[in-house]
């Protein structure tokens, strides 16, 4: 997997330490809180807690274990660039195989003694006399650490929809993210709430067990083949041997893919183009049994994530498949029944409605100076300079956090590069000898004007509810530019955008 980044080597206005390195705490032993942990040890970093709620490291890909379940970004570019891993088996690996790369890196670097598995954060808060993060867990007590980085991510918290009646369900419900594999679906009747990105991926595999399935389903997706396939012995022995060709490989990928933003752009000349071309294919399925509405989206290309998958028509069109359109009325205790009457009667129902995403770093409490609640800070919408650092939060870091997601390329270098930028600012901090490192308010304030006003650019902001959006229609959660343009501006010195703080003894 390759070695631990060494430090960067300092230049001659840098000053040498002044003092031992700051604590850190990471919050999340997922893919974020890993490459943080990683890239500060790197720097000399050595007293690092990663705090985790689940038994492993993972992340998503420890939750997500449903059937199915997969990255739609190839493996070459979903991994880090400075653990590339030659054995990925297929272009799209499932599941299984991502939760095991970020396990073997934990343990490759080391990382597993910093971990505290099974805990959960309930509060965290900066204490000013002292000049630390005080993090409180539900029962494991306080943690202490100069630097707070908070790695859990925009997709860890299912959402299930508030319906009536579903605690009279008399069947067996679960949310994808907490797959029941001990229940067999076999010879069962199952409905299905919410046709989203996993829906897509597990609802082919219950239309195989299942012996009647019904999809609930607000509106269709724009759903695209799925170019995967197993790499061939060749190609997995050239991956390992050929110096350079899994470097090239992954950059192609990255290539490829960044200019698809110029699609989420509304005057793009190319999403016309394109939804043509998905219409026409798709108006080739509608029938009597499978409405138009369906199957073709009354919203723009792009506007939320288009999805990749070669099995979702085939189980849609499967004749045991019944797509239900009317919106649900509620849950009775044998089953669904809908806004018009018609009463659905089920065994199981499995939630595919994603997850609470615009709400950043909920339900944890986080107050900053002067006791400042960072959730009423975010009341109207979160919003942090370049997604990581807000006013008034000093040694606070936040990784894939608010417009820091993509809807076209790979997150992890996304998260490389904020990473990058967390770990400049903590080794300015060290090299000062402050105590703290804060945004400047004024930049915090254009970093998230720049990017409001970027994104009414894009197709995001158009009519369609997506989990970019929050429920005013403020795009929270999606970058609005290309990725390149985040790695610039995350590369910048920090001197000018940050104050930093050192307070009386």
């Amino acid at each position: 997997m390759g070695r631990i980044p060494l430090p960067r080597s300092r230049t001659r206005d840098e000053p040498p330490p002044t003092g031992p390195a700051p604590r850190v705490i990471i919050l999340g032993a997922g893919m974020s809180g890993l490459c943080a942990a990683i890239r500060l040890r790197g720097i000399g970093v050595r007293d690092i807690t990663i705090l985790e709620r689940s038994d492993g490291v993972g992340g998503t890909w420890r939750d997500n274990h449903y059937p199915g379940s997969g990255c739609d970004v190839p493996s070459h570019l979903y991994s880090y660039s400075f653990a590339p891993n030659p054995n990925w088996t297929r272009k799209f690996s499932p599941q299984h195989e991502i939760l095991a790369y970020f396990e073997r890196i934990a343990d490759e670097y080391g990382l597993r003694p910093s971990c505290r598995f099974g805990v959960e954060v309930t509060e965290a808060r900066f204490d000013e006399t002292d000049n630390v993060w005080r993090i409180e867990t539900a029962e494991h007590g306080e943690f202490v650490a100069e630097v707070f980085i908070a790695a859990t991510g925009q997709l860890n918290r299912p959402y299930i929809p508030d319906l009536p009646g579903l605690d009279r369900f008399e069947g067996t419900a679960f949310h994808s993210a907490r797959w029941n594999h001990d229940h067999d679906l076999t010879g069962e009747r199952v409905g299905v709430v919410g046709t989203g990105a996993s829906a897509i991926q597990f609802v082919p595999h219950v239309a195989r067990e299942a012996a009647a399935l019904t999809l609930f389903q607000r509106s269709p997706n724009w759903v695209a083949p799925k170019p995967d396939r197993a790499f061939t012995r060749w190609e997995l022995t050239a991956f390992r041997r050929v110096p350079g060709l899994a470097k090239a490989y992954r950059f192609s990928i990255y290539a490829r893919f960044e200019m698809r933003f110029n699609m989420m752009m509304q005057r793009s000349w190319m999403r016309p183009l394109l939804s043509k071309m998905f219409v026409k294919e798709l108006s080739k399925l509608v029938s009597e049994r499978i409405p138009r509405a369906a199957v073709i989206p009354d919203y723009p290309l792009g506007c939320k994530r288009i999805l990749i998958s070669d099995d979702w028509y085939p189980a849609i069109l499967a004749p045991t498949t019944t797509i239900e359109l009317d919106p649900i009325a509620e849950v009775v205790p044998d089953g669904i029944v809908t806004a018009s009457g018609t009463h659905h009667q089920l065994d199981t129902i499995i939630f595919g409605t994603g997850f609470q995403t615009t709400k950043f770093l909920t339900p944890i409490t986080v107050m900053g100076r002067g006791g400042t609640d960072l959730h009423e800070t975010w009341s109207k919408g979160a919003s942090a300079h370049l997604g990581m650092t807000v006013s008034g939060f000093p040694n606070l870091f936040i990784l894939y956090g608010p417009n820091t997601n993509l809807g076209h390329n790979s997150i992890i270098f996304m998260t490389e590069r904020q990473v990058d930028h967390v770990v400049a600012c903590v080794e300015r901090l060290w090299r000062s000898g402050a105590d703290r490192i804060e945004v400047r308010p004024e930049v915090m304030a254009a970093s998230d004007a720049e990017i409001q006003r970027r994104a009414e650019r894009t197709v995001w902001v158009a009519s369609c509810d997506s989990w970019y959006k929050n429920e005013a229609g403020r795009l929270t959660n999606n970058w609005p530019a290309h990725t390149y343009e985040f790695w610039r501006l995350a590369a910048k010195d920090p001197t000018e955008d940050y104050e930093l703080i050192t307070t009386p003894s």
